[in-house]
């Protein structure tokens, strides 16, 4: 399982609702289908793993 620092996301977004929208809504596309923006190195991550490592690397940004 990842660590992911939710700090850090926090501060990607600058709001703790905008994170779990745009994380909820990356999850979705992912279980939809859509490829993910990075490398899943054990291919066993969930969705929204998947989701919150893409935003921490600056892959996935908020717009309004």
């Amino acid at each position: 399982m990842v660590d992911v620092p939710v700090e850090e996301l926090i501060k990607k977004t600058n709001s703790l609702f905008k994170l779990v929208n745009l994380a909820s809504r990356r999850a979705l596309q992912l279980n939809e289908g859509a490829p993910p923006l990075i490398e899943d190195d054990n291919h066993q991550a969930k969705y929204a793993t998947i989701a919150l490592e893409e935003i921490l690397a600056g892959k996935i940004i908020y717009k309004k």
